[in-house]
């Protein structure tokens, strides 16, 4: 079924036990205690239960899973918004705060401690999403599986997110120079050689750790697929560095004529893609609508077991609009899955209350039942 983590050390225990909004999106003001395994939001579409599990992500992340421009989250013609949550951690409260005004600094403060950097808190309360967004790991762009995987690699090893910033800046700042070069019809050879040495640096190591982590997720990830589909189809993932067969340095001087011509860098880890295969196949070609939904479920299972097994705790699930996304197998496949004591906190968004209460019923596991409507939510566990 699920590959078991023989952890070392035993899970921490971690749930979020209460959240509050101020003029987030559409809520202008909302306070909720939540169960330490599963809670779920119902009402119809567009009423702001996705943006409930948004803020949850905020807590984790410093940053909407859904818009990264933070002043875009702030409700209609208002300053601000607010958001705070108090978590329980091995019997230790934390209180969590995000503050956002306009043409101003974010201020992201844990226990009323504010940090000098968000790359700081990544982590520390490990979380995976599964929305209907997941299926652009598919059909998107190689940026969204990058992303996919550093989002992973990141809640667990704070190296590896110090490169991935620092490689960033050094990126922006190389195609600034490229940039300089077209525009002043210029070329130095001794300060674009500095920026390389910068990419070369930090790209080796975030490289390495790319290949490695899909090694050892790719076991998780099959194991997964093999239990959502009762199938032994053979499903890969594959890392395909744009410097192909060359070291870092050759690749970078090998397009050095066409980036100059581009007025950006065209090789290096953020060109990077991950092939996903199915039976040796694309599966963005040649797999069924139902199989792709499988193997995308297969992935953020994995996600989550992979990170479980790293941090030693069981991160937060939110499970965003997934029924309309599953056949009925499926679904109650992951509904039977999610309610076992290999997870943690389940947050779930649905349509249907009646639906969802039936379903963790039949389950054996109580499920606390908020209705949203129009930016308010109500409590109707025992309604």
């Amino acid at each position: 079924m699920i590959l078991k983590a023989n952890n070392p050390l035993p899970l921490q225990l971690m749930y979020l036990k209460e959240l509050s909004l101020i003029n987030f999106k559409n809520y202008e003001e909302a306070k909720l205690s939540f169960f330490p395994k599963v809670n779920c939001f119902t009402g119809n579409n567009g009423m702001g239960k996705t943006n409930l599990l948004d803020a949850i992500y905020y807590l984790s992340f410093c940053k909407s899973f859904f818009n990264a421009i933070d002043s875009q989250n702030i409700r209609y013609e208002q300053g601000f918004f607010v958001i705070q949550g108090s978590f329980e951690k091995d019997g230790d409260t934390d209180d969590l705060y995000c503050g956002v005004k306009r043409n101003q600094k974010k201020q992201f403060k844990r226990n009323k401690k504010e940090y000098e950097r968000l790359s700081e808190h990544i982590g520390i309360y490990p979380l995976v999403m599964i929305s209907p967004s997941d299926s652009e790991l598919i059909v998107g762009g190689s940026e969204y599986r990058r992303k996919f995987i550093d989002s992973i690699i990141s809640q667990y090893d704070k190296v590896y997110l110090e490169k991935l910033i620092a490689y960033n800046h050094v990126l922006a700042q190389r195609n600034a120079l490229l940039k300089q070069f077209r525009q002043s019809n210029s070329f130095d050879s001794v300060t674009l050689e500095l920026w390389d040495d910068q990419l070369i640096i930090h790209g080796d190591g975030i490289l390495k750790k790319r290949i490695e982590f899909l090694q050892e997720f790719s076991q998780l990830f099959t194991q997964n697929f093999e239990y959502i589909t009762d199938s032994k189809e053979t499903v890969g993932l594959h890392y395909e560095p744009s410097t192909k067969d060359k070291d870092y340095r050759t690749a970078l001087m090998t397009a050095l004529a066409k980036d100059r011509v581009l007025e950006h860098t065209s090789v290096g880890i953020h060109r990077d893609d991950i092939d996903f295969t199915l039976n040796g196949n694309s599966l963005k070609k040649f797999a069924s609508q139902g199989q792709q939904k499988s193997y995308l479920l297969a992935l953020k299972l994995a996600q989550f077991e992979f990170i479980k097994k790293i941090k030693h705790t069981a991160p937060l699930l939110l499970l965003d609009d997934v029924y309309d996304k599953l056949d009925e197998h499926r679904f109650r496949k992951l509904i039977n899955l999610v309610s076992s004591n290999t997870f943690g906190q389940v947050f779930i968004t649905d349509t249907h209350s009646e639906r969802i209460n039936e379903l963790f019923h039949e389950a054996n596991v109580d499920v606390k039942l908020f209705h949203v409507e129009n930016g308010t939510v109500n409590d109707i566990s025992h309604a």
